[in-house]
């Protein structure tokens, strides 16, 4: 029986457990603060689990618009609403800690044992985790990675966080400076503001999210400056420090911004160190990330690694499916290299950003040929009836022969719209093939088929 050690217990960890038990294995997984790693526990699940809480106190701002007028509060008026944030606080503790249980439960189901420790290699066979040696015919790393701590700015868990230390908060914070205005940073900025929070969002860019698609983004920066966030572009932080009532951010060209917190999002860096790798022969990376090949290979032989501490996308689906991959690559099933170009990502601010397959800028660049139509969400039937306006539906393929390369959904729930299109681009199928696919009147979905039709190409409209 082939014996698997997998150090690190989140979506990469625990998926390539699951496969590998099903297929036959003996798996122990080591991970340190819990089933579902920091993906569950401080990271994913309780970030979205306060943006659905936001999102539900926005739609009661909003609610005015679609004749609705709120009266429980002592105010008569929908701005009586408030949050309790050590409610909110704890509900978004208790459902992690219940995810991470429900995992503990599904994997032991499976015959893996589970074992609570820091797990470092001895050697590319030998794992050691807390007073324990394990044996391995093939190891998984998927140790994920940590905040970003920026010379000057260090967090003290008070006034200056990371987004691991905002469920400590006993008050919604008067005003929370937002330093980074990536995914994450975008994501916390508009959570506060729509709870209550003032929110200043510093990006060291020209706009928002700079790595993203640039109408998506114009789209959300658009929306937040309307909610009265402000939104500080060009703006490199040099340094944050507390003062007697909050924080005060410094930066680069001297100018400064006060607050009374600050929350620092300026990525991510490996769990790799101190696990005995490099001695190991494993290859890092400059930034210190793990080298892995299409199948999740290191440079060590029977060691594999996934998720956050190889870099690639740090996304808990692609985590996953580096996990799954090494197993099935280890244990000798057939097994299709990680494609990136398939990877659907969506971005958890209101409205939501998700896409698929290739960027508008490879387009731009003429990396690419692709004929693209956008459709902005204003028009769609169903978005009219629920008040929504801002957002679109956008849609690339190949001009002759139609087939799907990617899109763009900006519209609530559009992590839930983007499968179609993402389907579309795993399957390789075409706008014709996706416009003659029926969509529900009135949907939000059904702008994706029209999208679609709008690139059919003439021949298949005609029935040629």
């Amino acid at each position: 029986m082939t014996r698997i050690v997998i150090i690190g217990g989140g979506p990469g960890g625990y998926e390539a457990a699951l496969v590998a038990a099903q297929l036959g294995a003996q798996v122990t997984m080591v991970e340190q603060d819990g089933p579902g790693g920091a993906c569950v526990l401080t990271d994913c699940v309780p970030s979205k689990t306060l943006i659905a809480t936001s999102v539900r106190k926005q739609a009661l701002l909003d609610a005015p618009s679609l004749g609705i007028s709120y009266s429980g509060g002592p105010d008569g008026d929908i701005g009586s609403a408030t949050v309790d944030l050590p409610l909110v606080n704890k509900r978004v503790k208790e459902l992690a800690q219940a995810q991470s249980a429900d995992i503990a439960t599904r994997v032991a189901a499976e015959g893996v044992e589970i074992v609570q420790a820091r797990g470092r290699l001895v050697d590319p066979q030998v794992v050691k985790a807390g007073d324990r040696t394990f044996r391995a015919d093939v190891v998984l790393v998927a140790t994920g990675a940590t905040p970003r701590v920026l010379p000057g700015a260090e967090p003290d868990g008070e006034r200056i966080l990371t987004w691991r230390q905002l469920y400590d908060l006993e008050e919604l914070p008067e005003h929370l400076i937002v330093v980074g205005s990536g995914v994450t940073g975008a994501e916390f900025a508009g959570a506060y503001r729509s709870l209550g929070s003032e929110v200043t969002l510093v990006s060291s860019r020209d706009r928002m999210m700079p790595n993203e698609d640039a109408d998506g983004a114009e789209v959300l920066e658009e929306v937040y400056r309307r909610r009265g966030m402000n939104v500080m572009g060009r703006s490199r932080a040099s340094s944050v420090k507390r003062t007697a009532n909050g924080v005060v951010v410094t930066l680069e060209d001297g100018r400064t911004a006060e607050g009374s917190h600050a929350l620092m999002t300026v990525g991510m860096v490996p769990n790799t160190g101190g696990l005995g790798l490099e001695e190991a022969g494993v290859q890092l990376d400059r930034h210190g990330f793990v080298k892995v090949d299409k199948v999740s290979r290191t440079s060590a032989p029977g060691v594999y690694a996934a998720g956050d501490c190889t870099g690639v996308l740090m996304l808990a689906s692609v985590a996953a499916m580096q996990g799954r991959i090494a197993v099935w690559h280890a244990l000798g099933e057939a097994v299709q290299p990680l494609r990136l170009a398939t990877v659907a990502s969506n971005i958890f601010t209101d409205p939501e950003i998700a896409a698929v397959g290739v960027a508008q800028r490879a387009i731009e660049a003429g990396e690419i040929e692709a004929n693209v139509v956008k459709l902005p969400l204003a028009t769609n039937a169903r978005a009219k009836m629920s008040g929504f306006h801002d957002g679109f539906v956008k849609l690339f393929c190949r001009p002759h022969t139609g087939i799907v390369l990617g899109g763009v959904v900006v519209a609530p729930r559009a992590s839930e719209l983007i499968l179609a299109v993402s389907v579309a681009v795993q399957q390789r199928l075409t706008v014709d093939q996706l416009a003659h696919t029926f969509a529900v009147y009135p949907s939000l979905s059904g702008s994706i088929t029209e999208a679609a039709r709008r690139l059919m190409q003439p021949e298949a409209a005609l029935g040629g």
